[in-house]
């Protein structure tokens, strides 16, 4: 495609824009028209993105322009669905929304995790992207549910950084607390439960098991690391070559023999997976970069997909390693 994509991005000063900023500004086919910020209007792009001093000269406006091909929708739940209802958006504009506030399909979107339905993603003018819990959750369970293989309560601990609570200060995101520290929240009832269910139920109709879900926050910056198991039948040997199989055309999701850490994924789209078998339980370990591969790292492999691109292009990002 010779085309540059016109990209307008709502909601740009937060992590998530910012991050989306960071890949966009790299992206051999995109040209960023506006990114809109009622906080920032009138200021560099750099003022709340420091990192990006000599990377843009792009502003912050306050002004919604109509006539890009896809427009980012980059603010918290809730809000989304509400700038959508006062801003006209042009009918050929292709619209990917990093709220939860479409995640269940409802006024045309797609849910955009790829290695679900890549296919109906392609053909969408719409899309939801995934949560950042969900994405690591779901890639974990997903060759499972596909086989039917989910027939107990599925248990899950997950570990995530503070950049998931979003950049707005709370007594739970100030470093003076977060800093070596830990702690559960919102313990079998997390939000992104609902969707994880939904994926399920796509692949093992009927699925009814429990999803006994305990997150917690962690004292890092970026990543998430998912714990998941369940009981089964199958041997390791059948269980890793059931998630090769799944995972073999998806290019950003990788089973490993070896055990996973959060860095070998944080500042990639990549997710990686470790399989371990003791008695009757399957334990899956899942991790990715809660802003790349959980957020705007997904919504430019969506971005991609429905512009009929490949959907690594912009995409092949170095991890921090150490």
């Amino acid at each position: 495609m010779n085309k540059l994509q016109k990209i307008g991005i709502v909601g740009g000063a937060g992590y998530t824009g910012g991050e989306l900023l960071r890949i966009l500004l790299h992206h051999p086919a995109v040209d960023i028209t506006f990114v809109h910020s009622k906080s920032q209007a009138g200021k560099p792009v750099y003022s709340a993105h420091s990192d990006l001093l000599g990377e843009t000269e792009l502003t912050f406006t306050d002004q919604f322009h109509s006539s890009v091909d896809i427009l980012f929708l980059c603010m918290g739940h809730g809000e989304s669905s509400v700038f959508l209802s006062q801003h006209q958006v042009s009918a050929s504009t292709k619209i990917i929304d990093l709220s939860q506030d479409f995640r269940d399909e409802s006024h045309g979107f797609v849910y955009g995790l790829p290695e679900l339905q890549r296919e109906k993603i392609m053909g969408a003018s719409k899309i939801a992207n995934p949560g950042c819990f969900a994405t690591c959750i779901e890639l974990a369970l997903l060759p499972m549910a596909k086989e039917h293989f989910l027939k107990t309560d599925v248990h899950i601990s997950a570990i995530t950084g503070s950049t998931g609570a979003g950049q707005s200060l709370s007594n739970t995101s100030h470093y003076s607390w977060r800093n070596g520290n830990i702690s559960v929240y919102k313990a079998f009832t997390h939000q992104h439960l609902k969707e994880i269910r939904q994926s399920l139920r796509q692949l093992q109709v009927g699925f009814s098991n429990k999803i006994n879900f305990i997150p917690y926050r962690g004292s890092f910056t970026r990543g998430i690391f998912a714990s998941c198991y369940t009981s089964t039948d199958l041997t390791l040997e059948d269980a890793q070559e059931l998630y090769s199989d799944y995972y073999s055309k998806h290019p950003f999701t990788y089973v490993s023999a070896q055990p996973i850490d959060v860095k070998q994924v944080v500042n990639t789209n990549k997710c990686f997976i470790h399989l371990e078998k003791v008695e009757d339980q399957l334990l899956i370990t899942s991790v990715i970069d809660n802003l790349v591969k959980g957020a705007s790292g997904q919504a430019v492999q969506n971005m991609n997909l429905i512009s009929r691109l490949d959907e690594r292009t912009g995409l092949g990002l170095k991890a921090v390693g150490f």
